[in-house]
């Protein structure tokens, strides 16, 4: 039987939380006023299932379309060398992280991946990698499924900070998704920070991060704080030693 993997769009209607300039309603029109600009139209895409990925929103950046890792590029800027096989990459152990070439801020992220199988290893030492906005903060990708870790370290944490409110792991071999919402961090001109990080993140169509406030960049067994920066960076995939896969990765600017 197939399993529905949800399309981030419809997910994220469900959100209670939104970016601080979306929280007050707009003076300039009155309720139900007939000239005030309508939503841009997009075509929303369609389900992946277990068998293949679905189509992103037409407004998306595609950073992953089963082809190539062109958008992809490794820290010291050479290709990347993860492998490409049939509509999916994977970890290619030992060969570092990989990270778009081009920037991103505020964010909706869409990511797929499945865990290596026969699963191997226990703990952290299972299915380990890690999606990470901006480079810095990381949701955790790992093989959660009938298998004990630590909370703040298990798939769908905010690595170090926030556990998942559930474990909504698939079975190891199986496609799963992250959808998740990014509002970055915000400086003055004197380096103060303004804004912490947020995250909002489903696991599997499910909510995991419900608008989670981050005490800065995430680590191991570290809190480091925040320090200043611009509003895109880079996104980033772990390399952890472990053959993850990933496929459909898209993103719509926020």
């Amino acid at each position: 039987m197939k399993q529905i993997l949800l399309l981030a769009g419809v997910l994220f209607l469900a959100c209670v939380s939104a970016s601080e300039a979306q929280t007050q309603v707009d003076p300039r029109y009155q309720i139900h006023e007939p000239n005030r600009p309508t939503p841009p139209i997009i075509d929303p895409g369609t389900a992946s299932t277990q068998e293949s990925p679905g189509r992103p929103p037409s407004d998306a950046v595609v950073l992953f379309d089963g082809r190539d890792l062109s958008k992809w590029q490794h820290k010291d800027g050479t290709p990347a060398k993860w492998k490409v096989e049939s509509g999916y990459f994977e970890v290619a152990p030992k060969t570092g992280y990989l990270y778009t070439k081009d920037a991103f801020g505020d964010c909706q992220l869409h990511v797929e991946f499945a865990e290596p199988i026969p699963a191997k290893g226990q703990d952290q030492d299972r299915g380990n990698s890690g999606v990470f906005l901006h480079g810095l903060y990381e949701v955790q990708v790992l093989d959660s499924y009938e298998n004990k870790t630590y909370a703040d370290g298990q798939a769908a944490a905010v690595y170090g900070q926030f556990p998942p409110q559930v474990n909504a792991s698939r079975p190891p071999g199986q496609w799963q998704t992250y959808d998740i919402i990014f509002h970055g961090p915000r400086f003055d001109d004197a380096g103060k920070l303004l804004r912490p990080a947020r995250i909002t993140a489903f696991h599997n169509g499910v909510l995991v991060q419900d608008n989670v406030e981050l005490t800065g960049p995430t680590a191991n067994k570290q809190r480091p704080p925040y320090t200043p920066g611009p509003e895109k960076l880079p996104l980033a995939l772990q390399d952890h030693n472990h053959p993850v896969r990933y496929r459909n990765i898209w993103l719509r600017p926020l």
